[in-house]
């Protein structure tokens, strides 16, 4: 049975999904500049709308996590079940969201299993569950494993089993640049672009190969170097990425879900001062 804390946990995640979406301008991926999806093929607004559909399972995920009371292999098992249902209810919403659903389930039922786990320490939880296989998982390969398996890019389960690193290095961006007095939509930006640079974004490898992907991860390295997105130097290089990723139709879609992952670990504790 689902609790209080299971909804607000599941809130909070699809708040930091929500906050994710409306950031602009995020190069090859839907923000509100893109309403009618001619770009990247996704229209912001169905996605705002879709993003609703995930409380249900993500609380359902953050109770069995809550009753199991440790990363178990049971607890991973019945998390594949619920993240497949919730696939098909958010596909009945308008669909997306399926990276979004595999970073932040395994974040939120982190953080109802830890809850007094901040920032990386729910990053480090959510890998002891992620380490257990779903063997209940459909035995047919994901375009994303298939990918993985070609060019031996980690993939969601590597990132997963691996601490969800790029979470982490999201979550250190936000903070130099806040530090360094950035407004917080640079600052997530900044922390966006940090993911991008380095990520081996499956999707990115689908669509333009490994050259596109190094293509997309230098470019959003030079952004950060130019100063980052709070500077004028940094806008205009971005400005130029963005047009860039939108004329070539390259879409690094696994940065999204990343970011929106670090926006809500970064969110904790839910009756903190978070940024809005």
């Amino acid at each position: 049975m689902r609790s209080r804390e299971d909804e607000t946990l599941a809130r909070a995640a699809v708040a930091a999904l929500t906050r994710q979406l409306e950031l602009a301008p995020k190069p090859g991926l839907p923000d509100p500049r893109d309403l009618r999806a001619r770009a990247t093929r996704q229209d912001h607004r169905a996605l705002v709308w879709s993003a609703g559909a995930l409380v249900p399972g993500l609380a359902a995920m953050a109770a069995a996590a809550r009753r199991t009371g440790a990363p178990t292999p049971g607890l991973r098992a019945e998390l594949g079940d619920i993240g497949r249902s919730t696939e098909h209810s958010v596909a009945l919403a308008g669909g997306g969201h399926r990276g979004a659903l595999w970073v932040l389930g395994f974040l939120v039922a982190a953080a109802a299993l830890e809850p007094r786990a901040r920032g990386t320490e729910i990053a480090a939880t959510a890998k002891r569950i992620a380490a257990h296989p779903d063997r209940q998982a459909p035995r047919r390969p994901s375009r994303g494993s298939s990918v993985s398996a070609k060019y031996g890019a980690a993939g969601a389960r590597g990132e997963a089993r691996a601490g969800f690193p790029h979470v982490r290095r999201a979550l250190e961006a936000l903070t130099r640049a806040r530090a360094a007095g950035a407004p917080e939509p640079n600052a997530r930006l900044d922390a966006l672009l940090t993911v991008m640079s380095t990520l081996q974004d499956t999707e990115l490898l689908y669509t333009a190969g490994p050259h596109g992907l190094r293509h997309v991860q230098a470019g959003a390295r030079a952004v950060l170097e130019a100063g980052g997105t709070a500077t004028d130097a940094g806008q205009e290089t971005l400005a130029t990425l963005d047009a860039e990723l939108h004329a070539r139709a390259w879409s690094p879609r696994g940065s999204g879900p990343l970011l929106a992952g670090a926006l809500f670990a970064d969110a904790l504790p839910l009756g903190g001062t978070a940024p809005g």
